[in-house]
């Protein structure tokens, strides 16, 4: 006997938990179905208990740089399971908030495997039971999971993933990242940070990749001065652990191979979607390099069902799966006004030291697409509060379309940046022109003034700098 909703949903992460509570909202009777713990990757182990980590690795440094404050701080050390301890518990603490909205919002939780055994129809397996859900309408949100390294299967002791990383028996005296991407140049900077010598290898020709070249560069020199070794145009191979190490080769552009021993390896090279074993194949539904092809409401193309998140294909942010859940419930439910996802409009994010964000096309990308530019650029160097701070190191970059004054891209490197990307961004969303933040008036003294220096900068008009 099935139980029949309004709404099923698979998976439970940023983007199908936020689906739940807007078709809650809408008057829809939802399911929402999950296998591991309501939250997904992103509060569980992702998003949320790295950013716990990574607080605890920025306090260390400032600890053993406190002579630079006029502080003296001796005896410095600490506790790696308390450390861990403290990120597990700010991620079951974001779990059972979930767990609270769901209640809250009257959705019903199932908790088991789910897969599609129909475009409307649900079947959750718990160890031995199965319940059947159906749904007017179906989401699949079941996310991805770390790529492995070919021939390399990551074991939880000397080759790890994101998740091993987090949850460390050990600190790692001498490691190798694999990956410099969001994921490995946070996982770098937090064990820099807590003293193990880190090697990060990229296969592209600059770390971050996806930021604009400037940012690029600039981090690869800031992750150097900070002890770490950066490797780019480079590949990993033969990578073989031990008891008590890993040895791996690395193979730059040139050819020459170097094998070393380390003490632990991350892998982080990019995701695998969640799409096996859930009944894609049998309803016809269309992929593309595993991920779910969806339309920008987020339709799969097969009447009643749709996708969101990380499933869809990239950008892999918990920001957009929140906000793809959003458009998607809205659209089946026949609300006026709602837009296609724009993922121009997407600020990303890396929690490093120093932090990076970005939002709209780089540089290149604007040049490229044929837009003739107006760049600004202003430093920390500049900013009263980023010396105060004793954070005089990054800068804030605009890229203007030279004919209509639409901002096409903003790009961040330095202390806090990963909250100021959001100006831009709402910038971006109500089309603002230079114009108007010419004329915005920007609160002194805080970083934001870079932001407004570097719009003034593109047409010659700095003032600070």
């Amino acid at each position: 006997m099935s139980e029949a909703f309004d709404l099923v949903i698979l998976g439970s992460g940023p983007g199908g938990y936020v689906a739940a509570i807007r078709a809650a909202q809408l008057g829809m009777k939802v399911a929402i179905v999950e296998r591991e713990r309501l939250g997904g990757i992103c509060l569980n182990w992702g998003c949320i208990p790295t950013k716990a980590l990574l607080r605890t690795s920025e306090i260390y440094h400032y600890m053993t740089h406190a002579d630079a404050y006029g502080l003296s701080a001796t005896g410095v050390s600490f506790d790696l399971a308390k450390i861990v301890e403290r990120s597990r518990k700010v991620a079951g603490q974001l779990n059972g908030g979930v767990k609270g909205l769901m209640k809250k919002n009257k959705v019903t939780v199932v908790e088991g495997v789910g897969a599609l055994t129909a475009p409307a129809e649900v079947t959750v397996t718990t160890g031995d039971t199965t319940r059947v859900l159906t749904g007017k309408n179906v989401i699949v949100a079941t996310g991805a999971r770390a790529r492995d390294l070919p021939g390399v299967a990551a074991d939880g002791k000397r080759v790890w993933t994101y998740r091993h990383a987090m949850v460390p028996a050990e600190m790692p005296t001498k490691l190798l990242v694999i990956g410099s991407g969001a994921i490995g140049v946070e996982f770098a900077s937090f064990y820099s940070d807590m003293a193990a010598k880190v090697t990060v290898v990229e296969m592209l020709d600059r770390v971050l990749p996806v930021e604009d070249e400037d940012v690029s560069a600039f981090m690869a020199k800031a992750l150097a001065k900070q002890g770490m070794t950066i490797v780019t145009g480079a590949k990993v191979s033969d990578v073989k652990p031990g008891a008590d190490s890993v040895s791996a080769t690395i193979t730059t552009a040139d050819g020459k191979a170097t094998t070393d021993s380390y003490s632990h390896v991350i892998v982080a090279i990019g995701i695998v979607p969640n799409t096996e074993n859930i009944g894609l194949e049998a309803l016809g539904v269309k992929t593309d390099r595993g991920h779910i092809v969806t339309d920008g409401y987020g339709a799969t193309g097969v009447p009643g069902l749709w996708a969101i998140g990380d499933v869809t294909g990239p950008p892999w942010l918990a920001h957009k799966a929140s906000h793809e859940g959003v458009i998607a419930v809205e659209k089946m439910a026949g609300l006026a006004g709602v837009h296609p996802l724009d993922t121009g409009n997407i600020p990303g994010c890396t929690y490093s030291r120093p932090q990076v964000a970005s939002v709209g096309m780089t540089e290149a990308k604007a040049i490229a697409a044929g837009h003739a530019v107006k760049v600004g650029k202003f430093p920390f160097i500049g900013n009263g509060k980023a010396i105060a701070l004793g954070e005089a190191e990054g800068f804030v970059k605009t890229v203007f379309d030279a004919a209509t004054g639409e901002l096409l891209g903003a790009h961040m490197v330095g202390a806090e940046v990963t909250e100021l990307i959001q100006g831009y961004m709402v910038a971006r969303q109500l089309e603002t022109t230079e114009v108007e933040l010419q004329h915005a008036v920007f609160p002194h003294p805080t970083l934001s003034e870079m932001m407004h220096e570097s719009v003034l900068d593109a047409y010659g008009r700095a003032l600070h700098y």
